[in-house]
Parts: C-alpha cells; sequence; structure tokens
C-alpha cells in the first residue's frame, strides 16, 4: 500500500493506543463515582441532578477545546490534559472521606467531563491530520471502536473491582491510566500550522466561534440540522438510558446490591459491545454507507426503547428484564455508533482544515446542550413515577421516534 494512503501510520498508531489507555481510564471512574453516589443515597432524582451538573463543563468548554485544537499543536493538549486528569483523580482520592460525598462527587465528575469536553475535539480533528480523506470513515470507525472496547472492558472491570474491593482500587487503576496514556502522547508528531491571531486571545476565540457557527448555518446547513436532531435524541433517548439503566438495575429490579452493581456493570458493558460492533461495522462497510440512509439508523435506536418499556410492564421476572435492557442497550449502541462514524467521517471531508476542530467542537456542544436537561428529567421522573417506570420509558421511546422520523428526512436530500 502506497504510504500516502496507509491508515495506520506511526502517529495514528500512537494515537489510538494512547486512546485505548485513557478512554480505559474514563470509562472506570465514570462508571464507579456515580454508582458510588447512588449506593450511598439511593435517590435517582439526586444521581440525575449530578449527572447532569457534571455535562454543563463540557459543554461549555468544547467550544474551547476546539477552537485550541485549530490553534495549539494537538499533541500537547492531548498530552496536559491527561496529565491533569490524573491530578484532578488522585486530588478526589485525598479527599474522600474528608468533605462532603455529594460536593466532591459532583465537582470531581464536573472536572472531569469538562477535561473530556475540552479533550474530544482535539481527537477528532487530529484524524484529518494523520490519514488520507478516503480513510476518513475507517480512521473514525478505530477511534469509535477503540472507545467502545475501553466502554465495554472498562465498566465490567470496574463493576467487579468495585464490588469486590470497594472504590480505592478502582481510583487506583484510574490514575495509573491517564498517566500512561499522557506519557505514551508525548512521541506523538501531530502537523500543525500555526494561524494568525488577529488580535487579542478573547478576540480570536469570538471570531473562530463565530466563523464556525457560520459555516453550520449558512455553507453546511445540512450539519446544523442533524446537530439539532441528535440534541433531542439526547434529550429523551440518552438521557433516559444514562439515568434509568443504573437506577432500573440498582434500585427497580430486585437484585442483592452486590450482584445489582456487577449486573450494572455488564449492562454498561452490553452498551460499550454494542459501539464496539458498531465501529467495526462501520469500518467494514465503510464504502457501502451513505449519509443519506443515516436516518434509519437513530429510528432504529428509538425502536430498541420499545422491549424495554414493554417488559417493564409486564413484569416478568427481574432477570429477563434485565436481559431485555442489556439486549436493547447494546442494538442502540451499535445504530448509534454507526451513525456517528458516518456523520463524523462526512464533517471532516466537507469542512477546511482551519475550521474543522471549531465545527467538531460545535455540533459536540449543540449536541451535548440537552443531556443535562435531560439527566435532571428523567431523575425527577423515575422517582416521581416509582413503580411506574415503564411508563417513563416507553414515553422516552415514542418521542425519540417521532424525532428520529424527522432525522431521516434531514440526511435524505444530503449531498456527499
Amino acid at each position: 500500500m502506497d504510504r500516502n494512503t496507509k491508515l495506520f501510520s506511526k502517529d495514528f498508531t500512537l494515537v489510538v493506543i494512547g486512546q485505548i489507555i485513557s478512554l480505559f481510564g474514563n470509562a472506570i471512574i465514570r462508571f464507579a463515582l456515580p454508582l458510588y453516589l447512588l449506593n450511598q443515597t439511593g435517590s435517582s432524582a439526586l444521581y440525575g441532578t449530578v449527572s447532569a451538573c457534571a455535562l454543563i463543563p463540557a459543554v461549555i468548554l468544547s467550544p474551547i477545546g476546539g477552537i485550541l485544537a485549530d490553534r495549539v499543536n494537538k499533541r500537547n493538549i492531548m498530552v496536559a490534559l491527561d496529565f491533569f486528569t490524573a491530578a484532578v483523580i488522585l486530588t478526589f482520592s485525598l479527599l474522600l472521606g474528608k468533605i462532603s460525598l455529594i460536593l466532591l462527587i459532583a465537582a470531581t465528575m464536573m472536572l472531569l467531563y469538562g477535561i473530556a469536553g475540552a479533550y474530544q475535539p482535539t481527537v477528532q480533528a487530529s484524524v484529518p491530520a494523520l490519514v488520507p480523506e478516503e480513510r476518513f470513515m475507517e480512521a473514525n470507525s478505530v477511534i469509535n471502536t477503540i472507545g467502545s472496547l475501553a466502554s465495554l472492558l472498562g465498566p465490567v472491570l470496574g463493576g467487579i473491582l468495585y464490588s469486590i474491593y470497594g472504590l480505592s482500587p478502582v481510583v487506583g487503576v484510574c490514575i495509573a491510566c491517564f498517566l500512561m496514556s499522557a506519557i505514551m502522547e508525548i512521541f506523538i508528531k501531530i502537523p500543525f500550522v500555526r494561524q494568525e491571531s488577529g488580535g487579542s486571545m478573547w478576540k480570536s476565540i469570538r471570531n473562530d466561534f463565530f466563523d464556525s457557527i457560520r459555516f453550520i448555518r449558512k455553507e453546511k446547513p445540512v450539519i446544523g440540522k442533524g446537530v439539532l436532531a441528535v440534541c433531542g435524541i439526547n434529550l429523551f433517548l440518552s438521557a433516559m438510558i444514562t439515568v434509568g439503566l443504573p437506577y432500573m438495575v440498582t434500585e427497580v429490579l430486585n437484585f442483592d446490591t452486590a450482584a445489582a452493581n456487577r449486573l450494572y456493570g455488564f449492562a454498561e458493558g452490553a452498551l460499550a459491545a454494542g459501539g464496539l460492533a458498531g465501529g467495526i461495522g462501520a469500518g467494514i462497510f465503510a464504502k457501502r454507507l451513505t449519509i443519506q440512509k443515516a436516518g434509519n439508523l437513530i429510528i432504529a435506536c428509538a425502536g430498541c426503547v420499545f422491549p424495554m418499556g414493554i417488559a417493564l410492564m409486564l413484569s416478568i421476572s427481574d432477570m429477563v428484564s434485565y436481559i431485555v435492557m442489556a439486549v436493547c442497550c447494546f442494538g442502540i449502541m451499535v445504530c448509534s455508533t454507526i451513525f456517528t462514524v458516518q456523520v463524523m467521517a462526512f464533517v471532516q471531508a466537507q469542512t477546511p482544515q482551519t475550521l474543522i476542530g471549531k465545527v467538531i467542537a460545535l455540533m459536540i456542544t449543540v449536541a451535548m446542550c440537552a443531556q443535562p436537561v435531560g439527566n435532571v428529567l428523567y431523575g425527577l421522573l423515575f422517582e416521581v413515577c416509582y413503580g411506574a417506570e415503564a411508563a417513563v420509558v416507553l414515553l422516552a421511546g415514542g418521542i425519540s421516534l417521532v424525532i428520529a422520523v424527522g432525522t431521516k428526512s434531514i440526511f435524505k436530500l444530503c449531498k456527499e
């Protein structure tokens, strides 16, 4: 294969390996901390509120991360953020038991999600700099597959470690993961051309932000419309899974605490396995996937919600209900991951290099805006509708299906 068309160059391979280690630690800590809070309080409303607060910094910092990705060496951003993440988790471990648990977990989660919000646009923006355009779909498939693999192994291992040994070993593993990732990323070489600042730092940030909005609104409006549709899906479907899955497995279904924690870890593993399968599938069938049919995948995601609600409504055995939930979560992630890979490759191919980081960050920000609202909404709904959780799940499925049909029409007339 010609070197110019090679997918796994040395630098892209290092990015991938760094992602494996970093996302593995991220998956573990994001699994363990909210679950620890839920175990200690038993409150879905508090769980949903803390989860919502954690997402706010990610929404705010994602655009800044995108601007930095276009103006600062991407390698340096990844290294600095991984070292900082290790420091945040170490600080959490030192303060645990000395200050309010709710405040400590909320602050830690907000910092972790804020870091991730700035980190992710950098990784996505590095793809066009490291691989040729004809390999964008495969490269995004690899990145998503790695993330899903880490998310698959992270919650499973985290659930086992947490249920047997408690929180401390989980924290130690995560610190080690981020330190290893940061050290490895030091050796990555990503092509970088410094852009003109055009004035003060704040003026540059403002101009960059409005440039990305102008591009999405006027030059590529299909991107903006698609992101708004995804925002709705996050509000009514993703938030329901985020809050509802741990609550239903650990508090609604009648399992003892240790078993429920392990089963929740396996359910998170099912989500990640779906992402892994979707990422691999997107890579294998990259040449057959068209952006015009991407909306069908969101319809399939919405359809997977209904069996979960039906299983709860029929009050069949707890284990059967759990299996139905896990299988449906797997299906949702398969479809959503393929959709994400398709859309990301389309955006990377359609966006100039000088805007790629900012546009991706703006997409992520807008798509995430609804997640905190959804987390609070479902936290309250599940608490208010105690004993009628099936109604909440079916409502989420119905609204998501309506939005999904609209999403299909947006992408149907899209041009490659």
